[in-house]
């Protein structure tokens, strides 16, 4: 009912820009949240920026002022603006939607988009 559609992933020299998409859509109640994981190649997956319907954001400290993370609660999307990409932004990149849905809460996954930064 619920699905996470991710776009905007590719190849990118260092120093360059990315703009990820990512729209939540079906029969959703509410939703209290949206935000990208990363996985990294031999790395544990992370957290990189969320933002709530609130408008509330947070950024883990290696894409701080780098990346940034904005919303449209109208239409349950998010966009992650990824400045001055680095080689290790290198990954594969997971949006997620925190969703109430018939008063059940859960977290919902995109299939991925891969990022990579070349030298």
């Amino acid at each position: 009912q619920v699905q996470v559609e991710e776009s905007g992933g590719g190849l990118v020299q260092a120093g360059g820009a990315l703009t990820l998409s990512c729209a939540a859509s079906g029969s959703i109640f509410s939703v209290y949240a949206m935000g990208w994981y990363r996985q990294a190649p031999g790395k544990q997956r992370e957290l990189v920026a969320v933002i709530t319907s609130g408008s509330s954001t947070n950024y883990a400290d290696s894409v701080k002022g780098r990346f940034t993370i904005s919303g449209d609660n109208a239409t349950n999307t998010v966009y992650l603006r990824m400045n001055n990409l680095k080689r290790e932004d290198t990954a594969v990149y997971y949006c997620y939607a925190d969703v109430t849905i018939e008063t059940i809460t859960d977290e919902y996954w995109g299939q991925g988009t891969q990022v990579t930064v070349s030298s």
